[in-house]
């Protein structure tokens, strides 16, 4: 489970009910500005969703933006290298105090038009960063009124840490908007403000005078306008079936070193991570677990809990740094999206495509949790006969007790509303339907469908 409950940093409207967004509105007209390219249309738009996808990923999106310092690489798997620096800058690391001089080069995406002009953002990528070498991952957007946001700093990212320290950026706000660990939020949803279209700067450094870069394959975001809700009616059940993902259990894990966040007890995100890992056969070599304690069992959630951490929200629950974790395992890729009912999960579910999602709730809202959690990742793997949901639970007492069955309404209540009541009666934020999907590198056919179909290519 994640940590105590503070301040959420899904939604700012965390303390009083905000008026629900009439799903009704027409959507407001994107401002662009002269001289900046603008997408072609894009397959994943959904309009009839809340949620509007978009991510950079073939050689074609890498050679359509702006690059100072960097190129577009074909292959396999197209991405994005350092070429020749654009400059050097120095950067102090927040966390280790250590200031150093790196090579840099940037490239932007082109302006991206909402199809669903967004209260909230978030990015993903999936990259390579070799030792001697990382990325930072910038926004910026117009509002539905022409006014721009500044550049917001949504993730300075490592595989390692050997460099930096992987962290999301605190105090950035315009006084319309805020950066909240690793999700963009409009202030006050209830004026009509909304992010009309943005784009994304990705920036790659490397210790000056070696050859070393990152490289980027995938980077992208996700825009949402769910409107306020308290409850959400279930779906009908389609789908019986379950996947084999393997079962890990954080609790087993407590007291384990605690400066991650605490030690497993907090480690919901990167277990659930680690099991959709495995699933697609992403193995750790005894040479990456050789720094875990031995007498440890299940030491690769230990070192997926390290490799997720971010060194400023000082927890391992970064939905893009659990998304970018995963891609580091070879053929493997991952981004965090909203879906819009267990309808969808269904869909993934019946192309092997298992998901991760978070939620909170009390105890007496999810039968047979057995606890309550002001948020808390798990996986879904499956449906019953009669439609509940079959979850490889992490908050459990040990790795035989992980798989769960949890009634089908509750669960879909307490994943896709907005709003709830805590333990002591305030009215706090839901994720609103967050999840995070891990998929192949090169989807199966059908594979390729359920995503897209949930607005995910």
């Amino acid at each position: 489970m994640s940590r105590a409950e503070q301040p959420s940093r899904r939604t700012v409207l965390a303390v009083a009910v905000a008026a629900a967004v009439a799903t009704g509105a027409a959507p407001a007209a994107a401002a662009t500005r002269p001289g900046v390219a603008t997408d072609a249309a894009d397959p994943a738009r959904t309009p009839d969703r809340l949620v509007d996808n978009r991510a950079w990923i073939t050689y074609a999106d890498w050679r359509g933006g702006a690059a100072k310092g960097t190129r577009a690489v074909a292959g396999a798997r197209p991405g994005l290298e350092l070429g020749t620096p654009a400059g050097t800058a120095d950067y102090t690391d927040p966390h280790t105090g250590t200031t150093a001089t790196w090579a840099y080069g940037t490239w932007t995406s082109p302006v991206h038009r909402l199809a669903v002009p967004a209260t909230e953002v978030i990015s993903s990528w999936n990259a390579r960063t070799p030792a001697g070498t990382w990325i930072q991952v910038e926004l910026q957007g117009t509002y539905s009124d022409g006014t721009d946001t500044p550049w917001y700093v949504m993730g300075r990212w490592a595989a390692g840490d050997q460099d930096i320290r992987r962290t999301s950026v605190d105090d950035q706000t315009d006084g319309k908007s805020t950066i909240w660990t690793d999700t963009f939020s409009i202030d006050d949803a209830t004026t009509g403000l909304r992010l009309a279209s943005y784009r994304l700067r990705l920036t790659l450094y490397r210790k000056p005078g070696t050859k070393l870069t990152p490289t980027v394959w995938r980077l992208g975001a996700m825009g949402s306008d769910v409107p306020d809700r308290f409850t959400v009616p279930a779906s009908t059940p389609a789908l019986a079936g379950e996947l084999r993902v393997p079962r890990y259990s954080q609790e087993i894990h407590k007291g384990q070193y605690p400066e991650y966040d605490n030690g497993g007890e907090a480690w919901c995100s990167p277990t659930s991570s680690q099991m959709i890992i495995e699933y697609w056969g992403g193995r750790l070599t005894p040479e990456q677990l050789s720094w875990v304690d031995p007498s440890y069992a299940d030491p690769q959630v230990c070192h997926a809990a390290r490799h997720t951490y971010d060194f400023q929200y000082a927890g391992c629950g970064n939905w893009p740094f659990n998304a970018a974790y995963a891609a580091t395992f070879k053929g493997l890729q991952g981004v965090v999206t909203r879906l819009g009912s267990l309808t969808d999960l269904e869909t993934l579910i019946a192309a092997g495509v298992p998901a991760i999602t978070s939620q909170s709730f009390l105890k007496e809202e999810l039968t047979g949790a057995g606890y309550g959690t002001s948020g808390h990742l798990m996986t879904v793997i499956g449906f019953t006969a009669e439609g509940d949901v079959i979850a490889n639970d992490p908050a459990s007492e040990s790795d035989a007790a992980v798989r769960r069955v949890y009634k089908r309404s509750e669960w879909e209540n307490i994943w896709l509303r907005t709003k709830r009541y805590n333990a002591s009666g305030k009215v706090v934020s839901g994720t609103g339907g967050v999840c995070y999907l891990y998929f192949p590198a090169h989807p199966t056919p059908r594979q390729r469908k359920a995503l897209a179909a949930v607005g995910v290519r």
